[in-house]
């Protein structure tokens, strides 16, 4: 059976046009244990069956031993869910759920380059993982963030993924905008900077890709089929 907590929403604040920070607090816990891009699932009271109640969202903050965690959570205008939480979820609610759960993890051992691919808030686990490893201070290799958004409005913790490229070694960050002509960095999608970048099949590299389905899909086939990674290089989280 599921462990379900109580968690009160200590703190809303929106970071984009229809996205908005979650800080809740789990205050029946000392510390909320969990690993670094792992989710935990909401059940809102937006429905009768789980399908309908059952609302799962990355944590987007790294363990550090509290009992806070933070989630980043957009809005969609056909989604149930994330209208009940920007409608009706104000600071100091009271949100059930359980978790955390989730194998989209990163090995113990940091032997190879890792590459997180992702669009929108499918750069939640991703922060977890580049906060856990800098403040853990485990030993790592290269670490390549490629972030996909339509405008520069969308970027999501773009001051602090740009101040993390010259405090964490080998962390790099690319930005590239769907619906912005005048953006300087790079025009279009994902695909076109890891096609680039990793022409070149290697051994000692990791992909792990978080978005859409149909965003996964396309990077899941461009590197199993195109560029002829091993299907053990490549790891993927759909949105909840």
């Amino acid at each position: 059976m599921p462990l379900w907590h109580e968690g009160i929403v200590r703190k809303i604040e929106p970071i984009a046009p229809n996205v908005r920070r979650f800080l809740v607090e789990v205050p029946e816990l000392q510390s909320f244990g969990f690993q670094a891009g792992q989710f935990v699932t909401f059940d809102l009271p937006i429905g009768d069956k789980r399908l309908q109640r059952w609302r799962s969202y990355s944590i987007a903050n790294a363990p550090d031993g509290n009992n806070s965690l933070e989630l980043c959570i957009v809005r969609s205008e056909s989604g149930t869910g994330s209208r009940f939480l920007f409608e009706e979820i104000k600071e100091g609610s009271a949100l059930k759920f359980k978790g955390p759960d989730g194998g989209f993890v990163l090995p113990e051992i940091l032997d190879k380059d890792l590459v997180f691919i992702c669009t929108g808030t499918g750069v939640a686990p991703f922060r977890s993982m580049i906060h856990d490893i800098q403040k853990s201070g485990k030993a790592h290799r290269n670490i390549h963030l490629i972030f996909g958004a339509r405008t520069e409005t969308d970027i999501l913790y773009r001051e602090e993924f740009e101040s993390l490229t010259r405090t964490i070694p080998g962390f790099r960050y690319d930005i590239v905008l769907s619906r912005q002509e005048n953006w300087p960095g790079w025009k279009g999608h994902v695909h076109q900077i890891y096609l680039q970048e990793y022409a070149s099949k290697r051994p000692d590299i990791d992909f792990y890709i978080c978005g859409w389905s149909k965003m996964i899909d396309d990077a899941v086939a461009n590197l199993l089929v195109k560029l002829h990674y091993e299907r053990s290089q490549v790891h993927y989280e759909l949105y909840g």
